[in-house]
């Protein structure tokens, strides 16, 4: 768990946070619902969820306390199950999820921590690409489109000079060595988000649903967690895999064909993702659980969307306060590029903040 973890270059995020909340605070009357914090805030939350989000957390945790010294957060990254079931249990205030509740799991009296009259919120906060990363000696510039990446996971194509990958990229000078490919070993969003891709975009190659969990259907090398893929994918050789873009460090990242166009892991081509979405039907009007649509002109489509879940309405109104402050900053432009500059997240565009502040506004 952490709290305050505080790095020198977080003191300029801390001064956006406190002009933030003087803006703030001046236009609203209540600095609970202006999306900023207000310096007379105080009590305690804990959350738990998304390692995803730890670094975005730890950056928005420092700069707010930093903001509101009477307020102290815990953010534990131990998993989105993990989140979702600390939220449902009352055993936090708040969590971060890479997947939006289900429909079954959603409902008036399911969250020990709500009202018991309230039903939850999804709100989407964190947005991150996902690279396809490799390392194949002489290729710098790799190229894929859906069916392709597809049949690679699958086992289909094996050789990194297949006629498939080699009309993707003419002149690049393609081994004929036999491609690993990684992947996840654990229960992950990142699993889950890539399936999702592949599931939409390649429905011919890839029969599975989408699933934190890898197939058993498909081959390939597993390692655990985000840094065992990277580690795996570096230390090999004509390798690939799937992580969060942030992490892949030196490694080659391959642009993916949408249309006719190619589009890279880039923090602005990922957050038109969100844009692309539409709202899971059959939820209330403040409730932001999106179905993203992978086959979508002009984006990158492989991107994982983590949620804030919190309560419509908290059993506890003080609670209710701090949650609406601390998620409303979260949500909030100031929040949201303070995140990007050490999180490398994609940050949400300003049509999207703007309804997340209205939901925001209305939790009680």
């Amino acid at each position: 768990m952490f709290s305050k973890k505080l790095a020198a270059p977080l003191a300029l995020v801390a001064a956006s946070v406190i002009a933030f909340s003087g803006c703030a605070a001046n236009e609203a009357a209540a600095p609970a619902t202006s999306g900023g914090a207000a310096s007379g805030l105080n009590g305690r939350l804990t959350g738990k969820g998304a390692s995803s989000m730890s670094v975005a957390q730890t950056t928005w945790i420092a700069a707010f306390q930093t903001a509101n010294p009477g307020v102290t957060i815990n953010y534990s990254p131990d998993g989105s199950g993990a989140g979702r079931e600390a939220f449902a249990s009352g055993a936090v205030q708040y969590a971060g999820s890479d997947r939006a509740l289900k429909d079954e799991e959603m409902g008036a009296g399911k969250f020990a921590v709500c009202a018991p009259d309230s039903n939850a919120l999804n709100l989407p906060v964190y947005v991150s690409p996902i690279a396809i990363i490799y390392k194949v000696d002489g290729v710098t510039d790799l190229k894929l489109d859906a069916d392709t990446t597809a049949k690679i996971f699958a086992g289909k194509i094996t050789t990194w000079n297949d006629p498939a990958i080699a009309a993707l990229n003419p002149g690049a000078n393609l081994p004929s060595a036999t491609i690993t490919a990684v992947h996840r070993s654990d229960d992950s969003g990142t699993t889950e988000n890539f399936t999702d891709y592949l599931a939409q975009a390649a429905p011919s190659v890839w029969n599975q649903k989408s699933a934190g969990i890898w197939p058993d259907a498909f081959p390939g090398e597993a390692a655990k967690g985000t840094a065992g893929v990277v580690g795996a994918v570096q230390s090999g050789n004509n390798t690939i895999g799937y992580a969060d873009e942030s992490q892949a460090g030196s490694l080659g990242k391959a642009q993916i064909k949408v249309g006719n166009e190619f589009f890279g892991p880039t923090a602005e081509a990922a957050a038109k993702l969100v844009d692309n979405a539409t709202k899971v039907s059959g939820r209330s009007a403040n409730d932001w659980a999106l179905k993203l649509d992978r086959t979508a002109q002009g984006q990158y489509p492989i991107a994982l969307v983590s949620y804030a879940l919190v309560c419509e309405h908290y059993a506890d109104s003080s609670v209710a306060n701090l949650v609406k402050s601390y998620v409303g900053y979260i949500a909030s432009d100031a929040g949201q590029k303070a995140a990007q500059a050490k999180a490398g997240n994609a940050p949400l565009s300003a049509d999207m903040q703007a309804k997340l502040k209205t939901s925001i506004d209305s939790i009680k």
